[in-house]
């Protein structure tokens, strides 16, 4: 599947078929993408968790607040998918390394940050994850949590990481389209911007 493809296949899919496993060399593959997003500095404060065991599954789509988006409408797709990966990130490894001889100012001291850069990299983490999911043939959604620390202590998740939320992977099944669809995208000229504002 060529790059155009993979973008234009793009979308927060909420339902998977829970009889079509995937397999482990096309998840490790997933990962591997995802290793390749950049980091300030070459930091790599990034790290995934990859879930498919299904009662761990199963007890994440709890915490998640699953049921919740069955009464709304949707499928019960975060246990059915059959892998969740879960991005984290720590802030502290960035100011680590940006207080290594070679990133440290003049005077000795760590850059006042004018960007969080850590959260734009783990940000193209996610993205690659999602595009390396519809690349290997399968669709991926995303969802937030409003508060992250039982997922962190059900996953084992050190406490200096920061998980951004879940990305379902899995073979797609017909998915209730979230009705913000209906807003559009944007137009072409109103989006990007040439030479300036």
């Amino acid at each position: 599947m060529d790059f155009a493809e993979v973008v234009r296949k793009r979308r927060m899919v909420r339902n998977y078929d829970p009889a079509r496993p995937v397999s482990r060399e096309s998840l490790e593959r997933i990962a591997a993408a995802a290793q390749k997003a950049p980091s300030a500095g070459f930091s790599q404060g990034q790290r995934i968790v990859i879930a498919t065991d299904a009662a761990r599954r199963k007890r994440i789509a709890e915490i998640c607040h699953e049921p919740e988006y069955v009464a709304a409408g949707f499928d019960p797709w975060i246990s059915r998918a059959p892998a969740l990966f879960i991005p984290t990130v720590s802030e502290q490894i960035y100011h680590r390394r940006y207080q290594e001889p070679d990133k440290v100012q003049d005077d000795g001291t760590e850059i006042d940050w004018p960007v969080p850069y850590w959260w734009t990299d783990i940000g193209a983490t996610a993205l690659l994850i999602h595009q390396a999911a519809i690349a290997e043939g399968l669709a991926a959604g995303f969802l937030g949590l409003q508060d992250y620390a039982e997922l962190k202590s059900y996953l084992g998740i050190p406490d200096e990481h920061a998980p951004i939320g879940i990305i379902t992977v899995g073979y797609p099944l017909p998915d209730r389209r979230s009705k913000s669809l209906k807003r559009g995208w944007v137009a072409k000229d109103e989006f990007a911007h040439w030479e300036k504002w």
